[in-house]
């Protein structure tokens, strides 16, 4: 179930990136395809690395031991010497006000902690850590205290998973100084919320030490004494071999401060030369209850969980809703953020474009018509906005388009572009430049004009007359075939041929002609088909603007590859 909600919530995270990306972010298709796949990449990234831990991470605990997630009362990891409190091979215990889980060796709870601030982070705020002391089964000081620096290192290790320390409290169990055969149990605490000591006996209601004392009787001086002794030399060794050591700061281990001292009297199984044993011998005369063996089950401390801070959890559902809804809480923030963007770059390109238009004097016409279609296509953009919803990249951040419909209108309506005038087309009489084929003129490599030549030239030229100030130029061409200085001479004749017929045909003046050869200089088409040397096998007739033309005759350049222009008649 973690899992799924774990793929749910990431999976709610990239579409939230990506409708960001593609529905909100003022960005170029460059720059969304770009984050789009970087997204992806990242959410394929957390899937590897997700199935790759969950492959190789250790063996969570079992969740039957741990309490249901509605459960009501204290949760207590036993530490220490938990293996009295539990039967063997069970490892929790539920009482009517708690539910203790063992924890066997200090190198288990961290693994524990973390399974538990997984399956049950709603009882989190319930747990506590019970460090569990029987001095009775110790004969080695030395191996009692590196026992207890392990635990301080592991609950200390433990407050990762757990957000900070849960509160820590210490119990004693202890066999009492009173007649072996009284099998009843009795607990003495230091709590929090008491600044004395309380004294609970055989599940009685818990009363001050001295108050308890009073009730006893008269008869019981000596006991009496005997027992404020007793605790006066025990919470002298508590002191001095637990609470000291738990107080002292190692490396990055902090120091742990219990918030709630107990003690239980209660048969308890006892070793030889116990170190409990050697205190007393050490420190008093009291007497020393034999060793016991074969001692049930250790009673639990359902009379003190009372007194343990507790808070409100979260459970596992409660916190993906959180999560879930602090994504959509800044999806919708940056979405306002980015629709806010939207709508300035909005309101500027518009001002931009009435700025612009405003500025124009409609002299010349052209650039004023441009700026007022623009102008046209924004009003139109927000008129269609108007009619059919604002789109939702621009309406969670203050959409401001209404206001200015208004100045796009008046500005679209106060100026006109000017009526064209209508143009009269000139009829030009017979074409400025006409294309005549060598072929049906001349034969080939000839230049003299062959039968029936005369139909065609007097059939092209209609319309063809000289006016004064225009140069009547006749131009030849050939194709590249044969040689280039013979291609040049025929061009030239066939040209000055065409304007000898010209002038014995017309009463045009001599010097309304001009007359150029161009060979193979001028292709109109490749030479490399038979089709495209047709084409370059050509006379030209044009009329060119002159001053001086139809005047007196002048003499023009040679004749010649480089001039190009013969005098204006040919011998």
């Amino acid at each position: 179930m973690r899992r799924v909600i774990k793929l749910f919530l990431v999976l709610l995270t990239l579409l939230l990136a990506l409708w960001l990306i593609w529905g909100f972010l003022p960005l170029g298709n460059d720059s969304r395809i770009f984050l789009s796949l970087f997204c992806l990449v990242l959410a394929v990234a957390w899937g590897w690395r997700y199935r790759r831990e969950a492959r190789t991470e250790q063996q969570p605990i079992d969740e039957k031991s741990l309490p249901p997630e509605q459960f009501a009362g204290a949760v207590v990891l036993v530490c220490g010497a938990s293996d009295r409190l539990f039967p063997a091979g069970q490892a929790f215990r539920e009482t009517r006000q708690g539910w203790y889980i063992a924890v066997s060796q200090p190198e288990e709870l961290e693994r524990l902690a973390d399974s538990f601030a997984a399956a049950r982070p709603a009882l989190i705020a319930r747990l506590s850590i019970l460090l569990a002391v029987i001095p009775e089964q110790w004969q080695d000081a030395d191996a009692f205290n590196q026992q207890l620096l392990r635990w301080q290192r592991a609950i200390a290790n433990s407050r990762q998973a757990f957000s900070g320390l849960p509160p820590i409290w210490c119990s004693v169990w202890l066999n009492a100084i009173q007649d072996p055969t009284e099998n009843g149990c009795c607990w003495y605490s230091l709590t929090h919320n008491h600044e004395s000591l309380q004294v609970q006996d055989n599940a009685a209601v818990a009363q001050a030490y001295i108050s308890w004392c009073q009730q006893r009787g008269a008869e019981t001086e000596l006991p009496r004494l005997s027992s404020s002794l007793w605790l006066q030399a025990l919470f002298s060794w508590l002191n001095s071999r637990v609470l000291e050591v738990l107080a002292i700061r190692n490396h990055d281990t902090p120091a742990l401060r219990p918030c709630m001292l107990a003690i239980c009297t209660t048969p308890v199984s006892a070793v030889a030369d116990n170190l409990w044993q050697q205190h007393i011998a050490a420190v008093t005369t009291l007497p020393v209850r034999p060793d016991s063996q074969n001692v049930p089950t250790l009673p639990l401390p359902d009379a003190l969980l009372a007194h343990l801070p507790h808070r409100h959890g979260v459970s596992v559902a409660m916190q993906s809703w959180r999560l879930a809804g602090l994504l959509i809480g800044i999806f919708l923030l940056l979405a306002m953020l980015a629709s806010w963007i939207n709508n300035q770059r909005l309101i500027q390109n518009v001002s931009d474009h009435l700025a612009i238009y405003q500025r124009l004097t409609g002299t010349p016409a052209g650039p004023k018509v441009q700026a007022q279609k623009q102008l046209q296509r924004d009003a139109g953009l927000l008129d269609g906005w108007q009619r059919d919803g604002v789109p939702i990249r621009y309406s969670l951040g203050l959409y401001q388009g209404m206001r200015l419909i208004a100045p796009l209108r008046a500005s679209i309506n106060d100026w006109a572009p000017p009526q064209p005038v209508p143009v009269i087309n000139k009829i030009v009489q017979g074409p400025t430049t006409l294309r005549l084929d060598s072929l049906s003129l001349f034969d080939s490599g000839k230049s003299a004009l062959k039968s029936g030549s005369e139909k065609v030239l007097i059939n092209a030229l209609v319309g063809i007359k000289a006016k004064p100030g225009w140069l009547i130029v006749v131009s030849g061409h050939t194709d590249n075939t044969g040689n280039a200085l013979l291609n040049q001479t025929l061009s030239i004749q066939r040209a000055a041929a065409v304007r000898d017929w010209m002038l014995s045909t017309s009463d045009v003046s001599e010097s309304c002609f001009a007359v150029q050869g161009h060979g193979a200089s001028r292709p109109i088409a490749t030479n490399d088909t038979a089709a495209g040397r047709a084409l370059n096998r050509r006379v030209e007739i044009s009329l060119v603007p002159q001053a001086d033309a139809c005047q007196a005759a002048e003499t023009l350049p040679a004749s010649g590859v480089d001039a190009g222009i013969t005098p204006s008649k040919e011998n």
